[in-house]
């Protein structure tokens, strides 16, 4: 069964569907170690909601099964919080969504998305060093890993997406 995809931006009614995404230990695993507490959903929803407002194309986007209309995860393109010279991009999906072959559809649409905004901006993609699933995907689309290790407390792998023409 093929799914195709629908990307939303988040708006203030949405918290509900992010927070029921977020707050599962499964969904969280490889991003913050464990679900989120209500209390911290509504903090980084808050967050994610501001961040919405400054460009059209930039920030969390819901990714929803087009068919159903249904959530299946979250996906973002943002400016990256350590070099604003990078785009960044990240997802999750709800569990029963693995291995179907959407990881690769949301990295597309995403790398897409990123491009109509400046095709030249390289893209890291961040991922905890044990998900393999997420290295491959983004090997897959030629992103090298530039760092593994520990920052600001978390175990991370960072890969990146060189489209300036510079190694």
């Amino acid at each position: 069964m093929m799914i195709s995809l629908n990307f939303k931006k988040y708006k203030t009614e949405d918290f509900m569907d992010y927070y029921n995404l977020v707050k599962e230990d499964i969904h969280m695993k490889y991003i913050t170690g464990k679900g989120m507490s209500k209390e911290n959903a509504i903090k980084r929803f808050d967050f994610i909601l501001d961040l919405g407002q400054h460009h059209d194309d930039i920030g969390y986007f819901q990714v929803r099964d087009a068919e159903t209309n249904s959530i299946i995860g979250d996906s973002k393109l943002v400016y990256n919080k350590d070099d604003k010279s990078l785009f960044e991009i990240g997802y999750l999906l709800k569990e029963e969504y693995w291995r179907k072959g959407l990881g690769t559809k949301i990295c597309a649409y995403l790398l897409a998305l990123a491009s109509t905004i400046d095709e030249k901006k390289d893209i890291i993609g961040i991922i905890h060093p044990e998900n393999t699933a997420s290295r491959r995907l983004l090997e897959k689309f030629g992103f090298k890993s530039i760092f593994k290790g520990d920052e600001n407390g978390a175990t991370i792998e960072k890969l990146i997406l060189k489209r300036n023409g510079e190694d």
